[in-house]
């Protein structure tokens, strides 16, 4: 098997009191195996002089040496930070890791600002977190992406709006309510303002409208994995469940799904002066198409367009 489908990396694992590993950050991961003659219980010196306990939070610091078969499906909680960081620092991409079961190997932190700690921690030790102005964050079975990896040429506004694990491509914006999830994210510059969901890629040149939502897998249950091509934007307020391909536009506020019944407005109309009318489904991926709601009659329809669609700010993307 190539290399390439295999990911190795040296990182710190915190780890609580009762054994729980709680997380590991991974600070260089690349691809291969791990390479011959490398002692694992010798990790770098700067990493050692990180391993050290934090009885502030009731954890220590490990360090950890490990290898991955990104076709094969997580086994630890070490491996499955591995996938992620493999993600966000963009060795792999979106959708071509096998992430089966990974919610089973990560735990419920408490993430705070002097890093992550068992939830049960957190009533006990109380007292003196808030003496050290030791913060808590949030919690939940994801970090976020910016305590972990800085990915260059990017820009994000709100650090907890993006997860470990999102693949972020040079010139991409999130803006302060874009919301980027892991195993999800940007093929190119794009601009997001709204919420790209598990396990969808947005294209190169794509605008991603505030408020806008795109449907991802998890929740529904369903197999098909939503994506956005080129130039494309969604509109404010948007959705859609449905793929789009290049240079497509959803006006602002509308949302297709799969079962929307969309009429297509450029057929000839029927002897009934109707014209016909598809499902979304059969729409999905296709590209240079206007999703458009009739002012009057409140139908969703599709218009074929001509040309190029958005053009981003170069400016505000460089």
């Amino acid at each position: 098997m190539s290399d390439e489908r295999w990911i190795w990396g040296v990182g710190l694992a915190t780890v609580a009191g009762d054994g729980t590993v709680l997380d590991t950050w991974f600070p260089e991961p690349q691809h291969g195996h791990i390479p011959l003659g490398l002692d694992p219980a010798l990790p770098p010196e700067n990493l050692e002089q990180l391993a050290v306990p934090d009885p502030r939070r009731a954890v220590t610091v490990e360090t950890v040496t490990i290898e991955i078969d990104l076709d094969a499906a997580p086994t630890s909680t070490s491996d499955a930070y591995l996938r992620l960081h493999a993600l966000s620092h963009r060795l792999v991409a979106p959708n071509e890791v096998d992430l089966t079961g990974i919610f089973a190997h990560l735990p419920n932190v408490a993430w705070t600002n002097a890093g992550p700690m068992h939830p049960d921690d957190l009533t006990r030790l109380r007292p003196l977190l808030v003496r050290d102005g030791i913060q808590v964050q949030g919690l939940d079975k994801f970090p976020r992406l910016l305590d972990y990896v800085t990915p260059p040429g990017v820009r994000i506004a709100d650090a907890s709006r993006v997860r470990l694990g999102a693949y972020l491509s040079p010139g991409t914006t999130v803006m302060h309510e874009g919301f980027v999830n892991f195993n999800a994210g940007t093929q190119g510059t794009s601009m997001v303002e709204g919420r790209i969901s598990q396990g969808v890629v947005v294209g190169d040149g794509s605008d991603i409208g505030g408020g806008s939502s795109i449907m991802g897998t998890l929740s529904g249950g369903g197999a098909h994995r939503v994506s956005i091509g080129a130039r494309t934007l969604l509109g404010a307020n948007a959705g859609i469940g449905i793929s789009l391909g290049d240079d497509c536009v959803v006006e602002a506020g509308l949302y297709v799904t799969a079962g929307s019944k969309v009429v297509l407005a450029d057929e000839p109309p029927r002897a009934d002066g109707s014209r016909p009318a598809v499902k979304g489904a059969e729409l999905s991926g296709r590209d240079g198409l206007l999703f458009r709601r009739n002012s009057l009659t409140g139908a969703i329809e599709a218009v074929r367009r001509l040309g190029v669609g958005v053009t981003l700010n170069e400016a505000l993307h460089a």
